[in-house]
């Protein structure tokens, strides 16, 4: 079993703070840089022990992702349609009835789906909305799937009546590193991001919480967004790495398409520093080729959003995956069998 020590960035291992189960919190940029700039086939052989260690190889995790309020966002996130501050021709819309959302999940089961994930575009979730947002979360759990819900900063209550609702996960992305932050939004900060992500973590719901390449962002920034995540009193259950989709009318809508094997370095530097981690393959899909996703599959890579669209982008829908996992072999998660290893 891989050692995820010092020692294999040329260091000292032995001052390394530790949790009960082995994984680490006190990862250095430097050392986590080493990692990622090894030769490509050390890096994916390094990433496959590590995943082999810890899931099934072969068996992918579906989510399906659904928009329940979408655009009229007053953040300025650079490489959002949904922003009220940018002509993407997005129109605002309401707060999704509650069967329009139960009917997107019992779709979403069908199509081997085992977690719904719910988005609102807010900075901040509206107390008159809770009670709704709450009501989703309860119902569609009770269909058996998994529940997420992404709605911006979180309150003290807002996270009470999430975890008194049976919220399973919470999804907040911390989008880059914390000094390329501020290129890419100003109206709330990276400290604000972290808060959020504290206080779900200590109400007890899991966290979700990744990144997206192809900002503008330098390696570095790619390293040390991945530090944040892996440096957090306990690792994000989920980490969703986004290949940024340039979308006109937004300031990113020029911005260059990362490099294929950058992207792959992300995934497998994300499954060596949080190996018990599920690590999504999130928006940027429909434009990889089966041998780019087949090579994220390799690096650590055991999630997915299924579906023809995520919130407002394309996704490649069933059709294309069922081709796809029947290609490598692959086989989607189910409750009867997990991919996480015991």
């Amino acid at each position: 079993m891989l050692d995820n020590s010092l020692s294999e960035a040329g260091g000292d291992s032995r001052s390394h703070r530790q949790s009960p189960m082995g994984l680490r919190h006190d990862w250095r940029l430097d050392e986590a840089k080493v990692i990622y700039d090894l030769p490509f086939n050390e890096l994916l052989f390094r990433a496959q022990t590590v995943h082999r260690a810890n899931f099934d190889p072969n068996i992918v995790q579906k989510c399906q992702l659904l928009s329940i309020k979408t655009g009229g966002c007053a953040e300025d996130c650079s490489y959002c349609s949904q922003s009220s501050r940018y002509d993407t021709g997005l129109k605002a819309s309401k707060l999704m009835a509650l069967e329009e959302v139960l009917e997107g999940a019992r779709a979403a089961k069908v199509n081997g789906a085992t977690r719904y994930c719910m988005g609102a575009a807010w900075r901040e979730p509206k107390q008159r909305d809770m009670k709704a947002v709450s009501t989703m979360v309860q119902q569609v759990k009770a269909m058996g799937l998994e529940t997420c819900m992404t709605l911006g900063m979180l309150c003290d209550d807002d996270v009470s009546q999430l975890k008194a609702a049976g919220l399973d996960y919470y999804n907040h992305n911390v989008d880059t590193s914390e000094r390329f932050y501020p290129e890419v939004i100003t109206t709330r900060t990276f400290a604000d991001r972290l808060e959020t992500l504290g206080r779900v973590r200590e109400a007890g719901i899991k966290v979700c919480s990744g990144g997206i390449l192809g900002l503008g962002e330098t390696p570095t920034d790619r390293v040390d967004m991945l530090v944040t995540l892996a440096n957090l009193p306990e690792h994000p259950e989920s980490v969703p790495i986004n290949m940024l989709m340039a979308i006109e009318g937004t300031p990113l809508e020029g911005a260059a398409q990362v490099d294929a094997i950058a992207f792959v370095r992300a995934i497998a530097l994300a499954r060596i520093m949080m190996p018990e981690s599920y690590v999504r393959l999130s928006a940027g899909r429909s434009e990889m080729s089966d041998e780019l996703q087949a090579l994220c599959f390799f690096a650590g890579a055991n999630s997915i959003f299924c579906g023809e669209q995520l919130l407002t982008a394309d996704n490649p829908g069933e059709d294309a995956d069922e081709a796809l996992f029947a290609k490598l072999g692959l086989k989607a998660e189910t409750s009867g069998s997990p991919g996480h290893m015991d």
